[in-house]
């Protein structure tokens, strides 16, 4: 069977769409590619299970509609599968009714939709489009083989196998709307092959992420996805309601098999919390032993209050460069709302425990809550910018708060009518969707704010005096032409 794991062209009059492997959607005027893990992973395990598997992502190749078109009408895929968020489902049932334009009767297209947003509203797009398939959880990949494997039926004969099929589909029978049941995170993510790169384009991702000190660099997946998966704004525990890791030695083979046949200096893993604990002891002594720490970076996403001192100095030591922290706010009572679970006193902590063992923390920090005022909000702005400026932060993202289909905050924003709007469009980022007692200019101002301490003479000379090599350099000169376009890209001008 002939199947398409696409990106397809998505409105560009914005910037550039954000969608693989994100949490929060947002359109950026310097564009960033994300290798996306999981994708790349179900293509793999499909080619190796005997399907022709064709890679097309049309935003990191800057393919036009029109030639999107012309490639489907060429390579006339069985299967097109792709990855949706919030901001852009709109979008994809477009596109999908587009497609199916292109059916013959000789020739059947069948397209399905994966990601957080169908999986918080799995009906919505069955209602709504010409979509035959939904794959509900995180664990796509598996369903996506599961799917195919299935689907190998000749086209004469088309009759879904329904007792095939694992839990987590939905697909349409006799005009109704049907599953398989809740979507199970039972899968042994042990037994995933390592993605085949080249099959997957791994280059298209390397080079154009504001994360990379050293390039190229690529993404791996240690675990799905945070074992604290609490927090209340974020879409992903809908993917992932439970955390299952990786063996600490599968992943270390991964990344000697990245260096070494790929030449990668730098890995970003993006689990939604790294593995702590004695996973992380063992995970450290792996790198220090195979030498894997002389070789290439390696950064992850942690959470404050989850690393001793002696934790941070054994990533040092065992080859880490950027921990990416969640701050959100500097206001306690949000981040109790939030079930952050940790203390202001420990956010500041961990960033100066980070930064004198030799390590970068990255902070993100978010605007736009329905509960806070401008004085608390301006408080979160202070102590970014104190956090920047006294090199305890290396680097920092600013963001507006989106409510996504899934998380607890959407659910509340809709009990409490705190929602302007439902429209989907809307919630890219461009503008608040939420109620709030702060105008919509001054949360967009408080955003840009963030970023316009880089071009504070203390944060720049900071940033000089820390440069060692060549690769600090570019690093420094690609990181300010970023931040540049996130000032822009959080600017009162709203494209149409």
């Amino acid at each position: 069977m002939k199947v398409m794991i696409c990106y397809p062209p998505l409105n560009n009059t914005k910037g550039c769409p954000t969608l693989g492997q994100n949490r929060q959607f947002q359109y950026f005027r310097e564009p960033t590619f994300i290798y996306p893990v999981v994708p790349a992973t179900a293509a793999t395990m499909l080619k190796d299970a005997g399907h022709d598997l064709l890679w097309l992502d049309c935003i990191a190749e800057g393919i036009s509609y029109q030639r999107f078109i012309e490639i489907i009408k060429k390579e006339r895929p069985g299967l097109i599968a792709f990855e949706t968020k919030t901001p852009v489902i709109k979008q994809l049932w477009e596109i999908i009714d587009d497609l199916k334009e292109l059916q013959t009767p000789d020739s059947r297209l069948q397209t399905v939709l994966f990601g957080d947003h169908v999986t918080a509203l799995p009906e919505e797009s069955l209602e709504n489009s010409k979509v035959d398939f939904v794959l509900t959880g995180g664990d796509y990949d598996f369903l996506l083989l599961n799917l195919c494997n299935a689907l190998k039926l000749p086209i004469t004969n088309y009759q879904l196998p329904i007792t095939e099929l694992e839990p987590g589909i939905y697909y349409r029978q006799d005009g109704q709307i049907k599953n398989t049941g809740k979507f199970q995170l039972n899968h042994d993510l042990d037994s995933l092959p390592f993605i085949n790169r080249d099959l997957t384009k791994w280059h298209l991702y390397a080079f154009k992420n504001g994360n990379y000190k050293r390039t190229p660099g690529t993404y791996i997946m240690s675990g799905r996805d945070c074992w604290w998966g609490k927090c209340t704004f974020c879409s992903w525990p809908t993917l992932y309601p439970q955390f299952r890791s990786r063996s600490a030695e599968n992943v270390l083979d991964e990344i000697e098999t990245l260096i070494h046949r790929f030449k990668i200096r730098e890995i970003m893993d993006d689990s939604g919390t790294f593995p702590a604990g004695d996973w992380l002891k063992q995970f450290c002594a792996g790198m220090i032993k195979r030498g894997i720490n002389k070789k290439a970076y390696l950064d992850c996403n942690m959470r404050f209050g989850a690393l001793s001192e002696e934790d941070f100095s054994l990533m040092k030591k065992s080859g880490f460069r950027l921990l990416l922290f969640g701050l959100e706010s500097a206001n306690q009572a949000t981040l109790d709302r939030l079930e952050k679970g940790v203390r202001i006193e420990r956010i500041i902590g961990d960033c100066k425990s980070a930064s004198k063992a030799g390590l970068f923390p990255h902070i993100t920090i978010m605007f736009g809550y329905p509960w806070e005022s401008f004085e608390e909000a301006l408080k979160t702005l202070n102590l970014g910018k104190w956090l920047l400026k006294k090199g305890y932060a290396y680097t920092m993202q600013a963001t507006l708060v989106v409510p996504y289909p899934g998380s607890p905050l959407f659910e509340e924003c809709r009990q409490k009518g705190w929602l302007k709007t439902t429209d989907w469009d809307d919630y890219d980022m461009r503008q608040p969707v939420m109620q709030s007692s702060i105008a919509d200019d001054k949360i967009m101002g408080l955003i840009r704010g963030m970023y316009k301490v880089s071009f504070s003479p203390a944060f720049i000379a900071r940033k000089l005096f820390s440069l060692r090599d060549a690769d600090d350099t570019k690093y420094f000169l690609r990181a300010a032409k970023k931040v540049t376009g996130h000032i822009f890209d959080f600017s009162n001008r709203r494209a149409n």
